[in-house]
């Protein structure tokens, strides 16, 4: 095989991540640039990956000075970044990362999972299930898989699992034999402007697929269904809640399975499980071996993890979107009824937080303390009035205050709450590892 050079600009991004991985893994020559040193760029670089630090071009490595190297960018990447600038004016392959797994899925049996939410939790519930049933298979997850440690699993080529990502509208790139559709909730308006636009785009994404599609009970699409109604193709009920999630019994079109269980929190989550149940089975695997894998699910990092410090309990979530926030509070409440809870919340975009102020007021609202960090700009500049501290003062809450960082430990230990929820997809994740590293 031909040894390429791919140079990945972003490749701190999950999804970066695991392209980049992949092609290391087919023994190509792998580079990339990130802004900032995280968790998973050293995780690249102990893989042996050079990773340069610096949007400079003079900080190109001199490997990938040659226009026969593939760039590969993020579209969260500035288009007046100085590298992306020099590549494209120099006549090098220049590619979404997007276009590029749109290339894989022509060649390979592909399976996408789409959503605004639950596509990360029901890709790996899905890539867990495929592996317990010893399936050849390769999956780029949004998420790490506890398990795993990884982001990135390669069995084989038989089956290609991607998490179909509705940003920049990048899963129209992609050739699926079989989709599933978790939820269809306005998010990305600075791409979609209205929600009809994105929920349309998500209709022509069903649309795409070849052989098959599943889809959450109550979207308005033609597909076979998932949930707890009495008339979909693949539920749950007879429900109950164990210490770690749910026991259920499982209702499928292969045959129904009692004492099913589930160690994950929050009936989204279970949710997730069925649809991941759902396209397992419409790909021919063993239902009842599957079913029973679901209970060795180990979970992936910042979906409902919990931990416990210091005589509370913590719940660290990458939630960041109004309804996630209320699926997450949802199942705290249902599952620890007697406690007080409280949340950190770091928001993630401006654009996100002006879209949906009133909603992430409503649902901030139902925790008994709240405390906000600073919006998390990722790719974006301010918008005018759009703060954490105009945030805060239109919360009609009696606990609630303004963290920094550096203040998460001593907040924690003198909160009045017996349990704190700790969400956002910004680096928040990465303070609180820290916190339960040194603690």
């Amino acid at each position: 095989m031909t040894k390429t050079t791919y140079y990945f600009l972003g490749i701190g991004g999950i999804g970066m991540s695991a392209l980049a991985r992949h092609f290391l893994h087919q023994q190509h020559r792998v580079y990339g640039y990130d802004k900032t040193s995280t968790s998973l760029t050293r995780d690249l670089e102990a893989l042996g990956i050079t990773i340069t630090y610096d949007e400079g071009v003079d900080a190109i490595p001199s490997a990938c000075m040659s226009t026969e190297t593939q760039i590969i960018y993020t579209p969260a990447l500035p288009k007046t970044h100085p590298q992306l600038v020099y590549f494209q004016k120099h006549s090098y392959s220049v590619k979404k990362r997007a276009e590029v797994l749109g290339s894989l899925s022509k060649s390979i049996y592909t399976i996408a999972v789409g959503g605004t939410h639950g596509k990360t939790t029901t890709t790996a519930l899905l890539a867990h299930l495929m592996h317990a049933t010893n399936q050849s298979f390769t999956a780029f997850v949004g998420g790490i898989l506890k398990g795993f440690e990884s982001n990135y699993i390669a069995t084989g080529t038989d089956y290609l699992l991607v998490e179909a990502d509705e940003y920049d509208r990048s899963f129209l790139q992609l050739h699926p034999a079989q989709i599933a559709i978790t939820s269809m909730d306005a998010d990305h308006l600075d791409i979609y402007t209205t929600a009809q636009n994105l929920r349309d785009t998500f209709v022509t994404f069903s649309q795409s697929t070849s052989e098959g599609l599943v889809h959450a009970e109550g979207l308005p699409l033609s597909g076979l269904t998932y949930g707890f109604g009495a008339s979909v193709d693949y539920r749950a009920k007879d429900l109950s809640r164990t210490e770690e999630g749910f026991e259920f019994t499982l209702i499928t079109p292969g045959g129904t399975f009692s004492k099913t269980r589930l160690p994950m929190l929050g009936q989204h989550n279970l949710m997730n499980a069925l649809g991941a149940l759902a396209l397992g089975h419409q790909l021919g695997f063993d239902v009842a071996t599957m079913a029973n894998a679901l209970a060795d699910f180990q979970g992936i990092q910042r979906r409902m993890n919990r931990f416990t410090w210091q005589n509370k309990i913590l719940i660290d979530d990458y939630a960041h979107h109004p309804e996630e926030i209320q699926a997450v509070y949802n199942a705290l409440r249902t599952h620890y009824t007697d406690l007080k809870i409280g949340v950190v919340f770091q928001p993630h975009l401006f654009s996100r937080t002006q879209d949906f102020w009133t909603a992430f007021c409503q649902v901030l609202e139902l925790f008994d303390t709240v405390a906000l960090m600073d919006i998390y700009p990722a790719r974006e500049r301010p918008i005018a009035g759009i703060t954490t501290d105009r945030l805060l003062d239109a919360l009609s809450h009696q606990e609630k205050t303004k963290l920094h960082p550096d203040q998460l430990e001593t907040y924690i230990q003198t909160s009045s709450c017996d349990l704190i929820a700790v969400l956002g997809a910004g680096d928040i994740g990465t303070h609180f590892q820290n916190l339960i590293k040194t603690a």
